[in-house]
């Protein structure tokens, strides 16, 4: 895959992973943990090539756990 394809990926995809497993797990801090350790698997199997992607990670996790919060606020409400 080229690296296009990678950062539109890692772009979107920490953050949906961040909220299914708030959705699945009802907590928006062990869905924060699975999803860093997905990505560092992910990393340490080498798939994510250019250093810009693990900056693109961090932010999308940022905006996903932001999300999840937004809506475990809304479900209390």
């Amino acid at each position: 895959m080229d690296v296009t394809g990678k950062l539109i990926l890692a772009l979107f995809l920490p953050a949906l992973l961040v909220i299914l497993f708030t959705r699945i797990t009802f907590n928006r801090f062990v869905a924060l943990a699975l999803a860093i350790a997905l990505i560092a698997a992910s990393i340490y199997a080498g798939y994510t090539s250019p250093p810009i992607i693990f900056v693109v990670d961090a932010l999308s996790l940022t905006v996903g756990f932001w999300f999840a919060s937004q809506m475990m606020n809304k479900k209390e409400n």
